[in-house]
């Protein structure tokens, strides 16, 4: 009997503990200045933006005229604290819109 309380015990103690694993912060993409984004203008180069921001998170091969730049930062198990999203679009080589702090999802 007490070979079975002390397994028991044994059981708990290392469910509790699996809980308290530390998780490194997690950090996602290209962090972006705001003197940085400040600086892309209407007319720019893709490599005047390529110098500023760097390059691209995602590189969509279906819209070639479309740059993003995503970035998130997340704690131990908790929702990401700091997140953006900036769009850049080009007409051809030159810089036609730029959208800043779009919505990212949530649940992220």
């Amino acid at each position: 009997m007490p070979q079975n309380i002390v397994a028991i015990l044994t059981l708990l103690l290392t469910m509790i503990l699996a809980g308290c694993v530390y998780q490194a912060p997690l950090s996602q993409g290209n962090l972006l200045d705001d003197k940085d984004l400040e600086q892309i203008e209407i007319g720019m180069t893709r490599g005047q933006v390529r110098f500023l921001l760097g390059t691209p998170m995602i590189d969509d091969p279906f819209h070639k005229n479309r740059w993003d730049y995503v970035y998130y930062m997340r704690i131990g198990r908790e929702q990401a604290r700091a997140k953006r999203w900036v769009s850049v679009y080009f007409d051809g080589d030159t810089v036609s819109l730029i959208e800043k702090d779009r919505e990212l999802n949530p649940q992220m």
